[in-house]
């Protein structure tokens, strides 16, 4: 699943290939990929160009003359970029074809995926976007209102971190590897987590997503980016994927259990759970 270094990475992709680009059709080939009626849709994109590209948490936006086209890559949406058209996968479930015949897909192997068009200057108040919480960069992410938030939830740190309303973009491998980094397990109830933790673990959560977004996120299992490239930080990660290997930081086997529904990984030993 794409995560928010991964979503970054295809937004630079995107942004380096069709900024400029004037769409001349569409081809919608699944219409529950798109939320509005799919004729309005086409109507109205057509002869827009795509003036920039953007992402607010795992949302890319692209931002188009007279729109804003918001897209939610879900479990396993991508971009691919063709200078000609070319022959076409059975994934691929939406073309964008430009005026000067290259073409943007949109394929997803599941159809979780999702795109919506909005009125120009208006998908950062949309819903799903506008209920988001901070970019988990250090001008954005102010600790204070972490500390603050992190006390008014009495469960598990890892599934409030998973709600993106703290802080936004850690999905599952994240939250292991900042879990690990701030050694807390990820059963420790947000509330009981002492000042200084979380003052680590903010820290952790933007060093972290920094280093991923750096490294052109994780390649985990099939997952390209848009270009079809991999990510490199999937050679950093120290506990997710690593159930069975000594911990890198003290040598203890690293255990795997369900939290929230979600595989957990963790050390024993640098990570003790803290319930009460």
């Amino acid at each position: 699943m794409p995560e928010l270094p991964e979503v970054e990475t295809v937004r630079r992709g995107l942004e380096s290939k069709v900024i400029g680009k004037k769409i001349a059709s569409t081809e919608i080939l699944w219409s529950r990929i798109i939320e509005n009626d799919s004729v309005e849709f086409t109507n109205s994109i057509i002869g827009q160009e795509i003036v920039s590209v953007s992402r607010r948490g795992k949302f890319l936006i692209f931002h188009l003359s007279n729109s804003d086209l918001i897209s939610h890559l879900r479990m396993e949406g991508k971009f691919e970029y063709y200078e000609k058209p070319t022959d076409v996968s059975k994934h691929t479930h939406v073309i964008l074809h430009f005026s000067d015949q290259s073409q943007l897909r949109y394929l997803d192997v599941r159809k979780f995926g999702r795109m919506k068009l909005v009125e120009k200057g208006q998908a950062l108040s949309e819903k799903n976007l506008a209920s988001l919480g901070p970019e988990p960069i250090a001008k954005d992410f102010d600790l204070k209102e972490f500390q603050k938030a992190l006390k008014m939830k009495h469960k598990a740190i890892k599934p409030v971190l998973l709600e993106q309303k703290l802080v936004v973009g850690l999905g599952n491998i994240y939250v292991d590897e900042v879990l690990w980094l701030a050694k807390i397990h990820p059963l420790t109830l947000a509330d009981k987590l002492t000042k200084k933790q979380t003052e680590v673990l903010h820290e952790a959560i933007i060093d972290i997503m920094a280093r991923s977004i750096a490294a052109g996120g994780s390649t985990i299992r099939t997952y390209l980016n848009a270009l079809g490239d991999a990510g490199n930080f999937q050679k950093e990660l120290k506990v997710y994927g690593q159930q069975n290997q000594p911990c890198a930081r003290c040598g203890t086997i690293i255990s795997k259990i369900k939290v929230a529904g979600r595989g957990t990984h963790f050390c024993p030993k640098c990570q003790k759970v803290r319930l009460e």
